[in-house]
């Protein structure tokens, strides 16, 4: 067995960020190349959800990587701890009926980035994050069952892929099913039809831990809800934790039998809603960090008062970004953002004029920057186009007082509403104020 020099885990990492900067994080900073056995480097892992999330997705670029440093053909191998010292293991795996393995379903990979430590929260995810934590640290015994709902990319998946891995590292020898709704359903058909419902009950109806995301799929589902519901009631009735994600509250889920919808809601139910401006930026910011992307505050401040529909579309950017950035062989910065990300956003835009066109018109017309227009800061330079930007929005746009102040750096609906009153009060004295908006909208709506 050969030591490996150091230097090779960083000329590694080094042309992963620079071929496969998509697939890269910020820890694989901790991985450790430790010996070459044959023709095979072994790397070291620090966690099984790691060791699982490399095995699945890393093992090409990886071995790319390692050849091109090299240039050997060698094989990669990822390996844990308790493997490098000959100690049994507990495998991250999917079919097992082990009390020593935690089991998950093979098509639903748990990904690291979707920890409690990574989780952005804000005023609109407060009650769900609290609730998926006490989860995790009380199965059966916090809130059983634990539905959380809402639109899609705001982070029920993340929350529940939190409560998998922080279950797993509290309770190493609890049985976990993490699965998506569909496939609990296509387990059930194949059982059907291949008449082993005994087994298919005996697996499912012995977990601890039964994670289900998109339960709203059951909708219609009549032979697979009666199913589902004794399943549940066997979970349920035994002490075992039940987690359940879904687009909408059980009540309003269509075509679902009320005896499920009643089952669903007595535990406890919270709700994610669309993040604020505030906490599009910090989330921005994790999302940026865990690719061990550099943005500066007003590239962040821009992909969050741009994009506020989902949590998936900010990745998206960011992915773009970073991969121009790389491309191009710059820095990033505000311009390099908008020439990538700006014109795309804005076709997909269903207005004509967005919120994000008036940030941008109103603090180039007054010469500051957009992390300034945004900020705290009350001085007048900074504060009255900040009022006027407020007023154009009102004006031009279709959104309420509310979603207006969460562009404007978080505020509330009555600072907006104080904003248009001053405004308008003040055009009626103040020339060159009315001047300056006439022509702030006559390049607005160019």
């Amino acid at each position: 067995m050969a030591v490996v020099d150091s230097t090779v885990m960083r000329s590694v990492l080094e042309h992963l960020w620079e071929n496969n900067p998509s697939i890269c994080r910020h820890w694989f900073n901790d991985l450790e190349a430790i010996d070459m056995d044959g023709g095979t480097m072994r790397f070291l892992v620090q966690e099984p959800i790691q060791l699982r999330f490399l095995q699945r997705s890393c093992i090409e670029p990886f071995t790319e990587a390692m050849q091109s440093v090299t240039g050997r053909l060698l094989g990669i191998e990822f390996i844990t701890k308790d493997q490098l010292t000959k100690e049994p293991v507990k495998e991250v795996i999917s079919g097992s009926t082990s009390r020593s393995m935690v089991d998950l379903d093979g098509e639903m990979l748990l990904s690291p980035d979707f920890s409690f430590d990574s989780f952005v929260v804000g005023p609109d995810n407060r009650l769900a994050h609290a609730a998926a934590l006490a989860v995790a640290q009380q199965p059966g015994r916090a809130y059983n069952p634990f539905f959380v709902h809402g639109g899609v990319g705001l982070g029920k998946t993340h929350l529940l892929q939190a409560i998998c891995q922080q279950t797993i590292r509290n309770n190493p020898d609890m049985k976990i099913y993490y699965t998506s709704c569909n496939t609990f359903m296509n387990h059930f058909h194949d059982a059907v039809q291949s008449g082993d419902m005994h087994s298919f009950r005996y697996r499912f109806r012995n977990y601890d831990l039964l994670v289900v995301d998109d339960i709203h799929d059951l909708s219609n589902r009549g032979t697979s809800q009666e199913e589902f519901f004794h399943t549940f009631n066997t979970l349920y009735q035994g002490g075992r934790q039940i987690v359940l994600s879904s687009d909408a509250p059980p009540n309003e889920v269509p075509d679902m039998e009320e005896r499920l919808t009643s089952r669903f809601s007595c535990g406890l139910v919270a709700n994610i809603e669309r993040p604020c401006y505030e906490t599009r930026v910090a989330i921005v910011k994790s999302k940026a960090a865990l690719r061990s992307v550099n943005l500066p505050d007003d590239v962040a401040s821009y992909i969050a008062a741009r994009i506020d529909t989902n949590i998936r579309e900010i990745e998206g950017a960011i992915t773009k970004i970073q991969t121009l950035a790389i491309l191009d062989g710059c820095e990033i910065d505000l311009a390099m953002t908008k020439r990538s990300i700006g014109d795309q956003l804005h076709t997909n835009s269903s207005a004509k004029l967005t919120i994000q066109d008036i940030l941008d018109t109103v603090s180039g017309f007054y010469g500051l920057k957009l992390t300034e227009l945004l900020s705290k800061r009350r001085h007048k330079s900074v504060s009255l186009p900040r009022q006027v930007g407020m007023y154009l929005a009102r004006k031009h746009t279709r959104f309420s007082l509310g979603e207006i102040g969460g562009y404007f750096g978080g505020r509330d609906h009555t600072t907006v509403m104080h904003a248009i009153k001053s405004i308008d009060g003040k055009r009626i004295g103040d020339d060159r104020l009315d001047q300056d908006i006439a022509e702030l909208e006559l390049s607005l709506l160019e």
